[in-house]
């Protein structure tokens, strides 16, 4: 049975480990903090990633792995190989709109991680929650994040102001949907597992 996405459920549902063909999604603990520091701290990730401060320190990297055990999302650290290369979530602060949001340390662009890592959260959310879409959006000076969502079956919605904190100003953001029945349609891509951390 399919459950609506409060609070609660979306904190238990960072205890899951998602696996794929090649990546291993974890919740992020303390250990982790100098990982996501080092991959997180690149003016290129950070004028891309809404809420990513630059520079991005250790001391950032631990309010954030303590702030995703308690706020209204689901954040997956994504690994490799066992080595940390970015971070995939769910943001549900708006219960309505589910957000899609992924970000990978430079060095791992270009490799179809970003795409196997969101269906991997995609496909868990869908499965796991009684919500008909979920959003994303691109910078408009970003086609390849816009082509990971295209990858991914969603769909352009129009484009929209927001604010980038390592800009310090806003942005053009193409935005994007996908729909339960379009998602339906198109799963077709190798499958995740899941187990309890």
């Amino acid at each position: 049975m399919l459950q609506d996405m409060p609070t609660q459920t979306l904190r238990e549902a960072s205890s899951y480990v998602l696996e794929t063909e090649r990546l291993i999604l974890r919740r992020p603990t303390l250990a982790d903090v100098k990982a996501i520091a080092r991959l997180a701290n690149d003016r290129r990730i950070a004028e891309n990633t809404r809420h990513l401060p630059h520079p991005y320190s250790q001391d950032h990297a631990i309010k954030f792995v303590r702030s995703s055990a308690s706020d209204n999302e689901t954040v997956f650290l994504i690994e490799n190989n066992h080595t940390p290369i970015g971070m995939v979530g769910i943001d549900a602060r708006q219960s309505d709109t589910p957000e899609l949001g992924y970000w990978l340390g430079l060095k791992h662009w270009g490799q179809g991680f970003a795409t196997e890592a969101a269906r991997a959260v995609i496909d868990f959310t869908f499965e796991e929650f009684d919500v008909e879409h979920l959003i994303s959006g691109a910078r408009v000076v970003n086609p390849s994040s816009r082509n990971v969502l295209e990858k991914c079956g969603f769909q352009w919605s129009g484009v929209e102001l927001h604010r980038f904190e390592a800009l310090g100003s806003s942005s053009p953001v193409d935005r994007f949907r996908l729909t339960r029945s379009v998602w339906s349609s198109l799963k077709r891509w190798s499958s995740s597992t899941r187990r309890e951390q």
